[in-house]
Parts: structure tokens; sequence; C-alpha cells
């Protein structure tokens, strides 16, 4: 490979790293979003004895659990784009990553970096409800 060739697969590399780059700090982001609105909610639910609030607060866990999957099954196609054109000759700057499935978003959602986090953060809203829903009334 010359070394014009070269400099442009080592670009192309790092335009596909850059992206895997922001899905992952996106992946951080959307966790600590998830934890504070969840702690948000709940702490609201308690001061106000509002079992509706921490129900509410599962809805959040679930909307960012599946977006947290989004982003994880983008970041794996990334990869495997980095790979694929880490063993390639020529480089054609193409940042295509193939076509989406459904059952790679699940893979991704039931991952062990994600479903323990937001099954801790659904246990926390759910014993929230519980304690809620024994000690305040349901307004």
């Amino acid at each position: 490979m010359s070394g014009a060739a070269s400099e442009k697969k080592l670009k192309h590399l790092e335009m596909i790293q850059a992206v895997i780059n922001r899905l992952a700090s996106n992946s951080f982001r959307v966790k600590g979003w998830s934890v504070v609105l969840v702690t948000a909610l709940l702490a609201l639910g308690a001061q106000n004895g509002s079992a509706r609030m921490a129900l509410v607060s599962l809805i959040p866990v679930l909307v960012f659990w599946g977006l947290d999957g989004y982003y994880l099954s983008q970041e794996r196609l990334f990869r495997a784009l980095f790979n694929c054109v880490r063993a390639k000759d020529e480089v054609d700057f193409s940042m295509d990553v193939g076509r989406r499935r459904w059952r790679d978003w699940w893979l991704a959602v039931l991952s062990a970096t994600s479903w323990p986090f937001y099954a801790a953060l659904a246990a926390a809203a759910l014993a929230g409800l519980a304690l809620l829903g024994t000690t305040g009334d349901t307004t």
C-alpha cells in the first residue's frame, strides 16, 4: 500500500473511530441522565407522598434503556465497519454500516452492560412505588 493510500486509510479509520467515540459518549450520557431523572422523580414523589411519581419514574427507565440499546447496537455496527476497513486495501470512505436489524437492537438492550444497570434502576423505581404506595396516598 502506497503512502497516500495508507494516509487515506488512516483518515477513514479515524472518522469511524470518532463516530464510535461519540456513540459511547452518548451511551454514557444516557445512563447519567436516566439516574438523575429517576432519582428526581422518586425524590419528588417522596416529598409529595405520591406513589404516581414513582410509577412515572419507570417511563424514563424504559425509554433510556431503549435509547442506550440503540447507541450500543450502532456502536457495534461501526466497530464491525472499522474492522472491515482495517482489513481492506482500497479506501472508499464509506460509512455505510449495513442493514440495521431489530435483533441487533434487542441483543444490545439485553447486553451485560445494559440490562443490569436498567434493571437496578427499575428495581429502585418499584421499591419507591412500594414504599410510597404503603405510606402515602396515590394522588
